[in-house]
């Protein structure tokens, strides 16, 4: 049985089992919700389990368990979309959901589907991450045990370390598609996500220092050298920041580090690369597909099909497999994310970024794995070929204007650098710039590309999503460094 079968028999068997469901019944449904031609039909069935552990001053002081499951029923007319939700969807639950978005449709009366529509299984990409249940099998005791590891070792490399917050968050989702195009689709999306906040305190100055891995696994996907690695990263975090200095303002190069920087780009340059912000001519890269909006050697790809990544999909959340979209290629704007309503509506096709928070959500484009691909410098020579900037490593928030461009991201571990080296860490440092003016002033690409370690997240439009970003190390050569006093 290939992994296609087992995903979609285990999202059988967990969602519709439990609910007195089978095919025929969800077939007859979803004949009545395609009734009076909508160009769209379609039933997404969620169950999602949850479990977190919290450590803090030494010890587990909180623990907790969360359940949700229910199913989201479409229909889009030429663009006018009718949704219901419910929590409930044994067979009279789902037709009173399917009554409910038919009433809001704007379409005839007539059913063109009274006998219902046939389904047929669709495997979509199960290669990526094992249908595994981390939830329910994982004995608390070992996780545990993880926790208090971190703490120690986190005290132990440092008498300066005053505080650790350590968080385990484990979750199942399982997920079946049905569609009015005979489609019938699963997955099982396991993840697990580890993280440590530590506070580090000398002559009445703290500074924080934070980490994190996220795995498509349980327990068994965290080794101890890689727990070891993170705690390291999050105390050296903070013993740098304790040493910071402010940082400086004005123009000037800056130089991003490899991995987690790519959010920079996610947001100023991704976000505005989604189908529904062209199709609305809300995005600051309107009009511009075949123009060159960024320096050669600049090719910026979204792929959900990249094994084990927290943004890497079976399918979509509308049954479409994961696809790999070069957005910018050596420049040159040449693609788009698209789900299937805005690609119906562009006359393009699906990317299989068709993606939602959970079943009570309408899906949208979204991305998964987006990343600047690898150049050819050597990453010491782009630091080296700084006079006066600022080398990023850690970015902890900022803000994008979509329809501008406009960015700014506050970094929470950055470096002053003169003469090709790296003179001290900076606090404080906010690189502010417009996305196609960044694009267009990327001089170096390096050759080191990285993924961040399993934490991102991105939000649109009330919607939070696991995602991955990525880049190599490379130059901007002018953007807008705001300090800070002091």
């Amino acid at each position: 049985m290939n992994g296609g079968d087992v995903s979609i028999d285990l999202a059988r068997a967990r969602l519709l089992g439990p609910a007195g469901l089978d095919e025929a019944m969800i077939g007859r449904a979803l004949g009545h919700l395609a009734g009076g031609g909508a160009d769209i039909a379609d039933l997404f069935f969620e169950t999602t389990s949850l479990r977190t552990w919290r450590l803090e001053g030494g010890r587990v002081t909180h623990g907790g368990f969360m359940m949700r499951q229910g199913v989201g029923a479409r229909a889009a007319h030429r663009g006018h979309v009718s949704f219901a939700h419910s929590a409930d969807f044994r067979e009279s639950a789902l037709n009173d959901t399917v009554r409910a978005v038919r009433a809001l449709a704007r379409d005839g009366h007539a059913d063109r589907h009274p006998q219902g529509i046939a389904l047929n299984r669709h495997a979509g990409r199960h290669d990526l991450y094992p249908a595994t249940d981390a939830v329910l099998v994982e004995d608390a005791s070992g996780w545990i045990a993880v926790l208090e590891r971190i703490d120690s070792l986190a005290r132990a490399r440092d008498r300066r370390i005053v505080r650790i917050d350590a968080n385990v968050r484990m979750q199942d989702t399982t997920v079946l598609v049905a569609n009015a195009d005979g489609l019938l689709a699963g997955d099982v999306r396991p993840m697990t996500i580890l993280s440590v906040m530590v506070v580090a305190e000398s002559g009445g100055r703290r500074a924080r220092g934070q980490a994190g891995l996220g795995r498509r696994a349980g327990l068994n996907g965290f080794d101890t050298a890689s727990v070891d690695q993170m705690v390291a990263a999050a105390v050296t975090m903070a013993l740098n920041n304790l040493d910071a200095i402010p940082a400086p303002a004005g123009e000037m190069p800056v130089v991003l580090g490899p991995g987690y920087p790519g959010v920079l780009f996610h947001e100023a340059v991704g976000h505005g690369l989604e189908g529904d912000h062209h199709r609305k001519r809300l995005s600051a890269f309107d009009g511009k597909l075949g123009q060159r909006i960024a320096a050669p050697g600049v090719t910026v790809v979204d792929d959900g099909g990249i094994a084990a990544r927290l943004g890497s999909l079976g399918i979509d959340d509308e049954g479409t497999p994961p696809d790999r979209t070069v957005l910018v290629d050596d420049g040159v704007l040449t693609g788009l994310m698209q789900d299937r309503l805005n690609a119906g509506l562009m006359n393009a096709r699906s990317t299989g970024n068709g993606r939602r928070q959970s079943y009570a959500h309408l899906p949208m484009p979204r991305m998964t794995n987006t990343f600047l691909a690898n150049g050819q410098a050597d990453p010491a020579d782009i630091i080296a070929s700084i006079d006066h900037g600022i080398y990023a490593t850690e970015f902890d928030g900022g803000q994008v204007d979509i329809v501008t461009g406009r960015f700014n991201f506050t970094t929470i571990e950055a470096w002053l650098v003169e003469k090709g080296k790296l003179v001290a860490p900076v606090r404080g440092a906010t690189l502010i710039g417009v996305g196609d003016e960044a694009l267009r002033h990327v001089s170096m690409i390096g050759n080191d590309l990285a993924f961040d370690t399993g934490m991102a997240t991105c939000g649109k439009q009330g919607q939070t999503l696991h995602v991955s970003v990525g880049q190599p190390t490379l130059r901007i050569d002018r953007m807008m460094v705001g300090g800070q006093a002091g």
